[in-house]
């Protein structure tokens, strides 16, 4: 099989551990650069979604409410709705993290932000969202929103971290994911009913900022 050489994860069979050391610099250096921060909240959501795009500026509001809320915003530092989640913060005059990963297709920076984290691992980038966020905000995405939101989740269930506010922004998007835990996670018993309490779904800008006010006094 040809091996593309946009795969730029190092070679597992190289030094392996040397990585050890590129590892632990990276998470010293995510916690020096956000060891500082306010009470934030975490958004996720597509790269792919265009500034014209009226869910781009519905994440806009969204960000700019949590920002007048007394929160700062993290998002991946992306185009996008991670992009709109930091303009929103930005535009507004408040706390705009981006945790920006190096992948082997580009993802550029976008220009709204005032904290800049740059990272190689995704682990450790995500780290970085649980430990330094107070509440999740995932938007419609792809693959990348729905690890970060599956991890959150698998971690509170599992009682690893504490349980803080998820919600999911969007009642159309997600709302055949929810059936699918209905009728085969629960059904199944893969997972219990009141796991799906673990989350909080809407379309409603206000609802979200009280849904985190009510779980996150700041």
């Amino acid at each position: 099989m040809h091996r593309s050489k946009q795969y730029l994860i190092d070679d597992l069979s190289i030094h392996e551990s040397w990585r050890l050391f590129k590892i632990m610099s990276e998470i010293v250096d995510g916690f020096e650069n956000l060891s500082e921060i306010g009470p934030a909240v975490s958004m996720f959501g597509s790269a792919r979604v265009k500034p014209e795009d009226p869910l781009y500026e519905k994440t806009v509001e969204l960000s700019k409410a949590l920002s007048d809320a007394g929160y700062s915003i993290i998002t991946g530092g992306g185009p996008g709705l991670m992009e709109a989640g930091n303009k929103g913060a930005y535009d507004n005059g408040g706390e705009s993290i981006g945790l920006h990963i190096h992948l082997p297709m580009e993802q550029h920076n976008n220009p709204y932000m005032n904290i800049k984290s740059e990272f190689r691992y995704f682990f450790i980038r995500k780290l970085m969202f649980i430990k330094y966020a107070l509440a999740y905000v995932a938007l419609p995405g792809g693959y990348g929103t729905l690890d970060e939101l599956s991890e959150a989740l698998v971690l509170i269930q599992t009682h690893r971290i504490k349980p803080f506010p998820i919600v999911l922004f969007g009642t159309e998007f997600w709302g055949g994911l929810i059936d699918w835990f209905k009728t085969q996670l629960v059904t199944n018993k893969f997972c219990n009913e009141d796991d799906l309490n673990l989350f909080f779904v809407t379309d409603d800008v206000e609802e979200v900022v009280n849904h985190i006010k009510k779980h996150v006094i700041i």
